[in-house]
């Protein structure tokens, strides 16, 4: 791995890890840390319990999956362990993040002999659970669905070793955070456990609940003081609600970005939009909170390995993908709230790359400006449209209408005639 800006001086064979994480660093391409993994990694080795503001992108999953796996190398398990209890337990907001942090535990963790296995909803509900009842050492997986099987005695969280909750503050966003407390008060005390906890920010109701679940956590921020980072270059157009899609086509053929990300605020319009960038020779693909789990990650897949070069999602969809070498992001609809503007914006220029970041202000969503500006501390710069940039639409083929739903004859079925009220019908 390259030297990079987004890198620290402090190399990983500088650290005190176990043999076998250096051995799957080297195979992995590691070489230096980033920022966040350079101020925790070195606490949590010396078993010190740190809570991290670190967004997405940064190293965090390498720096606890480290952490983790340095300690149940070094400490061997009790003697009256059973299979059915993990030693180290992660907390995912969403499904694609607990498949992304499998995955790189999978990779950093290739010359240990770790059983993992994973949990989330939406698939593979017998599957999951055979693989955890067989035996599992590190359990990642999703809210949601680790209760599910908690409460069905398939696991017990009674001999806790690591306990990681990743992206804190989107825990809370969804809604989750009794269902957190709920699995994090059946483990050891905090004093008997390594926790880790890691947030986009520090907030008072994150500082909170690590305070009491926690071991006198030490507080890192490996943010950086820019909301958005400068290999992002961020750019605002001012086009008509109806002109929007036509805007967005002639952008994607006169950039002809290798692999782009579209966000719009409301499923209605990603389907809309969808059919339309079809229709028109753009090969686009659909991530909603309602698209089946296995479409999902298809969808995924074709979009990492670069089949799909555009990716239309909400913000829920999206939260906690984590996609290499996008190089462009379109605000199709800006966002209301200016957090999710960095969020999505931050989709590109990961790992010191460059990307570029292009939103559209409407007229329905243009008052989310200012306020986007205000917490990103800078003006964003206006662009202008010219007539080229508007090309004529195909327009997209109509659904064909639902038909009468047929009676036993074949014959589509006709609605009953009311009788109209008479003297006599309302006679008791």
């Amino acid at each position: 791995m390259e030297h990079n800006s987004h890198l620290t001086d402090l190399s990983f064979s500088a650290l005190p890890l176990h043999g076998l994480l250096q051995q799957g660093l080297v195979e992995a391409g590691f070489e230096f840390c980033t920022a966040v993994q350079a101020q925790a990694l070195p606490l949590m080795l010396e078993g010190i319990d740190v809570a991290a503001q670190a967004q997405t992108g940064t190293g965090k999953t390498a720096a606890f999956l480290l952490a983790l796996f340095d300690r149940l190398l070094r400490t061997p398990p009790p003697p009256t362990r059973e299979d059915r209890q993990p030693r180290a337990f992660i907390l995912a907001p969403t499904r694609e993040l607990a498949i992304q942090i499998h995955k790189d535990a999978e990779l950093l963790g290739q010359f240990t002999e770790f059983r993992m296995a994973l949990a989330y909803g939406g698939t593979d509900y017998e599957k999951q659970r055979r693989t955890i009842a067989d035996g599992v050492d590190i359990l990642i997986g999703t809210p949601g669905r680790l209760i599910d099987y908690f409460k069905q005695r398939i696991y017990d969280l009674r001999m806790v070793e690591v306990a990681v909750l990743d992206e804190a503050d989107r825990m809370f966003d969804l809604g989750f955070i009794s269902d957190v407390r709920y699995l994090v008060r059946r483990m050891p005390p905090p004093e008997r456990r390594l926790s880790m906890l890691f947030s986009a920010t520090l907030t008072l109701r994150v500082n909170e609940l690590a305070y009491e679940h926690m071991n006198n956590p030490r507080s890192i921020n490996a943010a950086p003081e820019k909301k958005t980072a400068d290999q992002v270059h961020q750019s605002v157009y001012h086009p008509a609600q109806f002109e929007k899609a036509s805007l967005l086509v002639g952008l994607i053929r006169e950039l002809q970005p290798a692999r782009s990300m579209v966000f719009v605020n409301t499923k209605h319009v990603a389907s809309r939009l969808e059919s339309t960038l079809l229709a028109n020779q753009v090969d686009a693909g659909l991530l909603s909170g309602d698209v089946p789990q296995r479409k999902r990650q298809r969808l995924l897949e074709q979009f990492r390995n670069g089949e799909l070069k555009v990716l239309i999602a909400t913000d829920v969809a999206a939260r906690g993908l984590h996609i290499a070498d996008v190089t462009h992001v379109f605000n199709y609809d800006l966002p209301q709230q200016a957090e999710d503007y960095v969020h999505r914006i931050g989709r590109t220029a990961r790992a010191g790359q460059s990307g570029e970041a292009i939103s559209f202000a409407c007229e329905e969503y243009a008052f989310s400006l200012p306020e986007i500006e205000d917490y990103v501390g800078h003006k964003l710069p206006h662009a202008q449209i010219s007539e080229s940039m508007l090309p004529e639409l195909a327009r997209p083929p109509r659904k064909p209408r639902k038909t009468p739903r047929p009676d036993h004859k074949g014959a589509p079925r006709r609605r009953r005639a009311r009788p109209h009220a008479t003297k006599e019908t309302l006679t008791p």
